[in-house]
Order: C-alpha cells, then sequence, then structure tokens
C-alpha cells in the first residue's frame, strides 16, 4: 500500500498521484457513476480525443472543449457544419484533429438517431460482476463488454470509439470501478 501513498498521505491509484489534476479527477470522478446525456456524450468526445494522447492533456483542456463544443449538449452540435468544423481547427485551445473533430459531430448526430436513450444503451454494457484490480497489471485494455459496446456503437453510425476507448469511457464513467484494492476510493 505504501507504493499508492501520496506526497499528501492519501493512497490513490498511482496514476492519480502523478500530478495535482489527476490527483483531483481521481478523487472527485473517475469510477464514479455518471449519467445524464451531455454528460455521457462528453465523456464519449473526450475519450475519443485522448486516443493516442496523455490524459492530462485532456483534463487540462476540458473546460476549453465545453465551450467549443457548446456544452456537449448533443442536439446543439449535431447541427455543427463545415464552417465548425473549420473553426474548431483553428482553436488552439483544444485538439485540433479533424478526424476527431467529425467524429464528435457525426457522433451527436447519431445520438439523436438512436432508439433508446444513450445513458440506457451504454450502461447497458456495464458488467453484471466485476472484480476489483489489486495492481496496475490486473487492469484490462479491453474487455468483452467493451468490445460488445464498440461493435453496437459502430453499427448504429458512431466513429472513433474502438474497445479500448469504450473501456476506457466504462472506467471513466463508473460502469467499472477499476479504484485498486488499496485505494481510498475502493468500496
Amino acid at each position: 500500500m505504501t507504493d499508492l501513498l501520496g506526497d499528501d498521505g492519501v493512497a490513490r491509484c498511482p496514476w492519480g498521484n502523478s500530478a495535482p489534476d489527476y490527483a483531483a479527477y481521481h478523487d472527485e470522478e473517475w469510477g464514479f457513476p455518471l449519467h445524464g446525456e451531455p454528460e455521457l456524450y462528453e465523456r464519449l468526445c473526450l475519450e475519443s480525443f485522448q486516443s493516442g494522447l496523455s490524459w492530462i492533456t485532456i483534463l487540462r483542456k476540458r473546460e476549453n472543449f465545453r465551450k467549443a463544443f457548446h456544452g456537449f449538449v448533443p442536439a446543439k452540435v449535431a447541427r455543427f457544419g463545415e464552417a465548425d468544423v473549420a473553426r474548431l481547427m483553428q482553436d488552439a485551445s483544444i485538439v485540433r484533429n479533424r478526424a476527431k473533430i467529425e467524429a464528435a459531430v457525426n457522433n451527436a448526430r447519431a445520438i439523436a438517431d438512436l432508439d433508446r436513450p444513450l445513458d440506457e444503451l451504454l450502461w447497458s454494457f456495464a458488467p453484471k460482476k466485476h472484480r476489483r484490480p489489486r495492481t496496475l497489471a490486473d487492469v484490462p485494455a479491453v474487455t468483452d463488454e467493451s468490445k460488445a459496446m464498440a461493435k453496437d456503437l459502430k453499427k448504429r453510425g458512431f466513429a472513433f470509439l474502438g474497445p479500448t476507448t469504450c473501456y476506457a469511457l466504462m472506467q471513466a464513467t463508473g460502469m467499472v470501478d477499476d479504484h485498486l484494492r488499496d485505494c481510498f476510493r475502493a468500496s
């Protein structure tokens, strides 16, 4: 457990001790059940934008993303056109990746076409049982549930959401709780 202790004496998952931004995210958000269409759409987008980058980069730009994507209200983002994509490509306060920006717009449109609420759809993939990891080596990058989620989302027209990104989404939104056993957040 001593290897989980941060400078503040709090036992966290090791990544949560690596920067103050990470500690706050770890302690207050990561692994907590999250519901609501804008909230889940935001996490879907941010996890996609994170692909290939450090999560700290996304965390530090999150408020800028919220402004750029109108609070992550899917109905507003679904109306974005080429001029909005061009505007976002010029916005240095966010990650300027055309494929990821276009995926965010596309995914907002896909949400509008769902036959059930986004919340219900995403949470339907939460595993019924989940074993709490003892070490970081015990934390998977992909699970059968994240593969099924990615496959279903792709079938529904979503983009830039593979099994690894879907598992990160599941962790971030509390569909799985991967706080290590000796972490103070472990319940």
